[in-house]
């Protein structure tokens, strides 16, 4: 138990991190009502980018805008496709998935990874940051607990602002009933590009961070990501759904639901010492159950109702 105690800061602030990437795909999935695969891609390519710019002496905000701009571009993209190109959202996000592959290879000089050493540069989060506070070598604020917390409480609050403005009440409608909102003279499809790209943009932030905290950049570092979003937002509904109504509480909610996954896996991994080769396995074991668990209590009221009638 205790090696799952020592490893809960650190669980705490991966969820974190990976949190701001499942509001990103909150807003495609839940807002848009679209499923977007662009994630696996763009996500790597926050991180490539940040990790390239980052090691050629770009200041650390400097680096994480252009990785976002880099993600940005990622969501036009596969927003074209699906506006202009008449391809159905999921394959547009595969199709731009596939192509970043090869885009993010060649940000890295055709390298598998890029280093990023804590030692020499000056980042915003790292693990090492981590253990040097708790040794108390680091301030507090610089805990990545506290410098990611602050940074997502910033992303929630301008979401909480941009979706209460006229075009984020658009971009809701479209998702919606988009017959509708064309009816009331919406460009449906314009929202739905802008969706596309505000989620990406989001999505490479996060891969931003992760590449500092991990200290390095690598091609598969986004493999599996729309999993866990997928996992972040569910258990974010299942756990807080009854209880956060308002917009802003809601995007807090996937960013617990992701603190909780991982906290669920580092627990799997410290005390069931599972090996973590099948934590592909264990991801999909956990959405799954999260996934049922509404359905099984529908069953269970739709089944006490019966017996009442």
């Amino acid at each position: 138990m205790m090696n799952f105690i020592n490893a809960l800061p650190g669980a705490v602030a991966q969820g974190l991190i990976w949190g701001i990437m499942a509001i990103g795909v909150y807003i495609t999935y839940k807002i848009l009502d679209a499923s977007d695969l662009t994630v696996d891609g763009s996500f790597c390519t926050g991180g490539a980018v940040c990790a390239v710019l980052v090691t050629a002496g770009w200041n650390i905000w400097a680096a994480m805008g252009m990785a976002m701009l880099a993600g940005l571009l990622a969501g036009l993209v596969t927003g074209f496709f699906h506006t202009k190109c008449g391809i159905p959202a999921i394959l547009s996000g595969i199709l731009t998935q596939l192509g970043l592959w090869s885009v993010n290879l060649a940000v890295m000089d055709m390298k598998a990874n890029v280093a990023v050493n804590v030692n020499n540069l000056d980042l915003l989060v790292s693990l090492r940051y981590l253990q040097e506070v708790q040794k108390g070598t680091r301030p507090f604020f610089q805990h990545p607990i506290v410098v990611v917390g602050l940074l997502t409480v910033v992303v929630i609050g301008v979401l909480y602002w941009f979706f209460g403005t006229e075009l984020g009440c658009s971009i809701r409608a479209t998702g919606a009933n988009g017959n509708m909102a064309r009816a009331q003279g919406i460009n449906t499809n314009f929202n739905k590009v802008l969706s596309f790209a505000l989620a990406n943009m989001l999505v490479a932030l996060s891969g931003a961070l992760l590449c500092q905290y991990n200290g390095f950049a690598e091609i598969n570092m986004g493999r599996g990501a729309i999993v866990i979003a997928l996992a972040a937002i569910i258990i974010g509904d299942v756990a807080f759904g009854k209880i956060f109504r308002n917009f802003g509480f809601k995007l807090l909610a996937v960013s617990l639901g992701s603190i909780i996954y991982y906290v669920v896996i580092q627990f799997v991994i410290s005390e069931l010492k599972l090996n973590t080769n099948y934590m592909k396995l264990i991801s999909a074991l956990i959405v799954a159950l999260f996934l049922a668990v509404p359905h099984w209590k529908q069953q269970y009221h739709h089944g006490k109702d019966k017996v009442r009638g």
